[in-house]
C-alpha cells in the first residue's frame, strides 16, 4: 500500500521558497471621510495578504480616536518573496470607542496592491477605495524599509516629572512620541505610547521596538522625542520636546537612568525665566537578542510532530467512492494529501522520525466505545509511528477495524499533546516544541473546551494547526482567530500568543498541492521563535547540544 504514499509525495514534491527578506511596513492615511457628522472617526487599518483567492488578516494597527489624518506607530513585519506576486490589501475601519472588533466597525475604504510595489517605490500612496470601487478623497500611504541584518530589539521604560498643565479642570492626559530622523531629515514615527490621564508625573508601559526600527541600525542617528497632553477632539496640546539618540539612551542600561528637559520652544522665546516643561526619565533600556528560528534548530531543537485525523461519520463510508477517507489503489484521498504535504516538511525537523498519530470521534475495538483521542495504530502504550508513510499505513489499517461515529471533539487531543508540551516547559530548555496537526471535516462541536484548551496551550511550546478537509462549512472556525483577532477562552481569558492556523483544504485544491504546507507551516517559525524569546530562552549551541545528546550503540 505504500504507493499510495510514494503517489502523494511525487505529485507534492518540496516547495522551495527561500524568504529574501523581512520588510517592515508603516501606514498614515489622509483626508478620512467623517461618516458621523458629530465626531471625526476613530480610524484601524487592517493588513491582509491573498492566498489561494482568499483574503486573509495579517496583522492590525492600534485604533486612534477622533483623528482624519492618523499615523500608525504600529509596524506591520512582512516577509519578501522576491519570486512571488504577494498581494496585500489595507482596509480602513471607524471603530467604535464602545467596541472594538472590526465586525461593528464601519469601512471606510481598501487600498490594494503588491509588496513588490511598495518595497520597489519605498513609499506608496494611492487612494482608498470605498464600496463599488469608487475613490473617495482619502488617502493611504505606505512605506517600506528593509530589515537590516540586525533583529534584535530594544526594551525601553519612559517617566516623566513636573509636566506642564495644559487642563483647565483636570490635569494634562500626557502621550509621549519617538520620531526617527531619516537621511532626508524627514521625522518617521517609531512608537507612541498610551495615555495616562490626569497625570503631571506619569509612567508610561514599557515597550519593545526594533533596534533597526529605532534608529536603522545607526546609534547615533537623531531622535525627536514629543509629550503630548491627550484631547479627545484629536487636537493635542503640546507640551514639549527633547533630541537624542540610542547611544544617550543606552546610558540608562545596568539599572542607570536617563533624564531629558521637555522643552517647548515657544515658551523659551517668550517666558523670560523657562527652565522647562517637564523632566522625561528613561528608567531602563534593555537590548533583547533576537534569535532566528534557523538559530533554535541548529541548536537541537526538535519539533515534535503529532497527528489527528477526524473519524466522524460525517466523512462517509470508507467503502463508498464519495467518502472523504475512501481509500483508492493508486489515488491518495484529501486525508493522505494533506497529511503527505504538512507531514513531509515537519520531518524534516524531526530527528527520530517518529510521529504520535490519533483519532477522534470513532468507536474503537474491542467494546466499541467513542473514543477522542485513540491511537492509530492501537497501541496506547507508543503510539507512534515511523515517519509520515508509517502514519499512512497506520491510518490505512486502521480504517476497516473503527465504526466512524461522532461527535466532533478535538479539545481532548489538544489537551493530550499540551500535557507532552507541559513537561517539556519545566525543563526552560529549547530542545522541544509540539505541533499538533488536526485533519477534520466538519464543524467543531466542543467550541468551549476547544477555546479553554487553545488558551492554555497559548502558555506551552505548541502549535495548532487544523485543515479542513471536504465541503463543511467551516465558518465557525474563525472563531478561533477571536471576534478583535483575539481568541479568548469562554471566561474570557486571552491567548498569550497565536498559535492556531485554520486553512480549509478546498482552497488549495487547484493550486499546488504542496502550497497547503506553505500555508499551514508559514506562522510556525515565527511562533517558535516568539514563545522561547518571551520566555528568554536561547538556543543552545552546537557543542552544548552535542553533549547533552545520549548516542545509542
Amino acid at each position: 500500500m505504500s504507493n499510495i504514499y510514494e503517489s502523494a509525495a511525487s505529485t507534492l514534491g518540496l516547495f522551495s521558497s527561500p524568504c529574501l527578506t523581512k520588510v517592515e511596513l508603516r501606514v498614515a492615511c489622509k483626508g478620512i471621510s467623517d461618516r458621523d457628522a458629530l465626531s471625526k472617526p476613530d480610524p484601524c487599518v487592517v493588513l491582509k495578504m491573498q492566498s489561494h483567492g482568499q483574503w486573509l488578516e495579517v496583522d492590525r494597527t492600534e485604533v486612534i480616536r477622533s483623528s482624519i489624518h492618523p499615523t500608525f506607530s504600529k509596524v506591520f513585519t512582512v516577509d519578501f518573496y522576491f519570486e512571488e506576486v504577494q498581494r496585500l490589501r489595507f482596509d480602513l475601519y471607524d471603530i467604535s470607542s464602545t467596541h472594538n472588533g472590526i465586525r461593528e466597525a464601519d469601512f471606510l475604504g481598501a487600498m490594494e496592491c503588491t509588496l513588490g510595489q511598495i518595497v520597489s517605490q519605498r513609499k506608496l500612496s494611492k487612494s482608498l477605495l470605498k464600496q463599488g470601487n469608487t475613490a473617495g478623497k482619502s488617502s493611504i500611504t505606505v512605506i517600506a524599509e528593509e530589515l537590516s541584518g540586525n533583529d534584535d530589539y530594544v526594551e525601553l521604560s519612559f517617566s516623566a516629572r513636573k509636566l506642564d498643565d495644559k487642563d483647565f479642570f483636570s490635569k494634562s492626559d500626557p502621550f509621549l512620541e519617538i520620531f526617527r530622523m531619516n537621511d532626508d531629515t524627514t521625522l518617521q514615527l517609531v512608537h507612541r505610547t498610551e495615555t495616562v490621564m490626569n497625570n503631571l508625573n506619569p509612567v508610561w508601559k514599557t515597550f519593545k521596538v526594533s533596534v533597526n526600527s529605532l534608529c536603522s541600525g545607526d546609534h547615533d542617528r537623531t531622535l525627536k522625542c514629543t509629550v503630548w497632553d491627550w484631547d479627545s477632539n484629536g487636537k493635542h496640546d503640546f507640551i514639549g520636546e527633547f533630541q537624542t539618540n540610542f547611544k544617550e539612551m543606552r546610558g540608562a542600561m545596568d539599572g542607570k537612568q536617563m533624564q531629558w528637559e521637555c522643552i517647548n520652544p515657544k515658551y523659551k522665546i517668550k517666558k523670560k525665566n523657562y527652565k522647562n516643561s517637564g523632566i522625561v526619565i528613561l528608567n531602563q533600556c534593555k537590548i533583547i537578542k533576537m534569535h532566528s528560528f534557523l538559530d533554535y534548530i541548529m541548536g537541537g531543537c526538535q519539533i515534535q510532530f503529532t497527528v489527528a485525523i477526524d473519524f466522524t461519520a460525517s466523512n462517509g463510508d470508507p467503502r463508498n467512492s464519495c467518502s472523504l477517507h475512501y481509500i483508492h489503489p493508486y489515488q491518495p484521498n484529501e486525508y493522505l494529501k494533506a497529511l503527505v504535504a504538512v507531514g513531509e516538511i515537519c520531518q524534516d525537523y524531526d530527528s527520530d522520525k517518529m510521529f504520535p498519530a490519533f483519532g477522534f470521534g470513532a468507536r474503537i475495538p474491542p467494546d466499541f466505545k467513542v473514543s477522542h483521542d485513540f491511537a492509530v495504530n492501537f497501541n496506547e502504550e507508543n503510539p507512534e509511528c515511523a515517519g509520515i508513510q508509517g502514519v499512512v499505513e497506520a491510518y490505512q489499517s486502521c480504517l476497516p477495524k473503527i465504526q466512524l461515529y461522532g461527535p466532533t471533539n478535538i479539545a481532548p487531543i489538544i489537551q493530550k499533546v499540551a500535557c507532552s508540551a507541559s513537561q517539556e516547559m519545566h525543563t526552560k530548555e529549547a530542545m522541544q516544541y509540539f505541533i499538533l496537526l488536526i485533519l477534520t471535516d466538519g464543524v467543531i462541536t466542543d467550541m468551549a473546551d476547544t477555546r479553554e484548551a487553545i488558551v492554555h496551550a497559548s502558555h506551552l511550546p505548541m502549535s495548532v494547526i487544523i485543515v479542513g478537509v471536504g465541503n463543511a462549512d467551516f465558518s465557525d472556525m474563525q472563531m478561533l482567530d477571536g471576534d478583535d483577532g483575539i481568541l479568548r477562552s469562554p471566561k474570557g481569558e486571552p491567548v498569550l500568543r497565536d498559535i492556531v492556523q485554520f486553512v480549509p483544504f478546498r482552497n488549495l485544491k487547484h493550486a499546488s498541492p504542496a502550497a497547503l504546507a506553505k500555508t499551514v507551516l508559514a506562522e510556525v517559525p515565527n511562533q517558535v521563535v516568539d514563545y522561547y524569546n518571551s520566555k528568554g530562552i536561547k538556543p543552545k549551541c552546537m557543542s552544548e547540544y552535542e553533549s547533552s545528546r545520549t548516542f545509542g550503540p
